[in-house]
């Protein structure tokens, strides 16, 4: 049990609900084509299915925040465990931005019809923005938190290396993430992280009954403002 910020609950719920809504965003939108034309026709398809695919996804990247942040204490005081977590919530910064911008191009779709909002992105695609400086970080932070992670004994060789997975998975903006090397990235991070934060949960008395109503009270009043936006 710890008192450090940002607490036992956010940290074993985002180790847990973290890779599992990453997962799940990613499964949702099997079928369509990796790549920015077939994810704007999927939307154009069915814009339902890949609001919440990329939803999902985009909660499950917020959520990492708090999951490597208990991963780096319990690795120690060492630069693997620093450098880490810092390269790794660097490049969740990074996906932050990408979900932004893959949001922005659905609605182009919806505003513009599907061939526009194609030709559009197509030409604005590789334009620059200060977050392509994360995209290092985004691949290689989970191999230092992993490194340190091993040496420390935190996670054992094999939930190391199933951590290591996660920088296989594709960065950018509108990318599927549903071919073979993803999903098996995916799987990593729920082998790495899931079973540490049901430990994380379980080491330590309930929540407060307060705390527990406020959570539950936050997530339809949190909806509902999402729909009036």
């Amino acid at each position: 049990m710890t008192n450090e910020i940002p607490g036992r609950w956010a940290e074993g719920a985002g180790l847990v609900l973290g890779p599992l809504l990453l997962t799940a965003g990613v499964l949702t939108r099997v079928g369509a084509d990796d790549f920015f034309p077939g994810q704007l026709a999927a939307h154009a398809a069915d814009p339902g299915r890949m609001a919440w695919s990329y939803g999902l996804y985009a909660a499950g990247v917020v959520l990492l925040w708090p999951a490597v942040t208990a991963l780096g204490r319990r690795i120690g005081r060492t630069g693997w465990a620093r450098w880490g977590v810092t390269l790794v919530v660097l490049g969740l910064f990074g996906r932050v931005f990408h979900a932004g911008v893959s949001h922005l191009a659905f609605q182009l779709v919806d505003v513009l019809g599907l061939e526009a909002a194609q030709r559009a992105v197509e030409g604005t695609y590789g334009a620059f923005h200060v977050f392509k400086a994360t995209n290092v970080c985004i691949m290689g932070g989970w191999i230092v938190l992993a490194v340190g992670a091993c040496l420390s004994k935190t996670l054992g060789p094999v939930r190391s290396a199933a951590l290591g997975l996660a920088a296989l998975l594709p960065l950018g903006v509108l990318k599927g993430s549903t071919d073979p090397v993803s999903l098996v990235a995916l799987a990593g991070l729920v082998v790495a992280l899931v079973p540490l934060g049901v430990e994380v949960l379980r080491d330590g008395p309930a929540p407060k009954w307060w705390a527990v109503g406020l959570t539950v009270a936050f997530v339809p009043v949190a909806f509902l403002l999402g729909l009036a936006g």
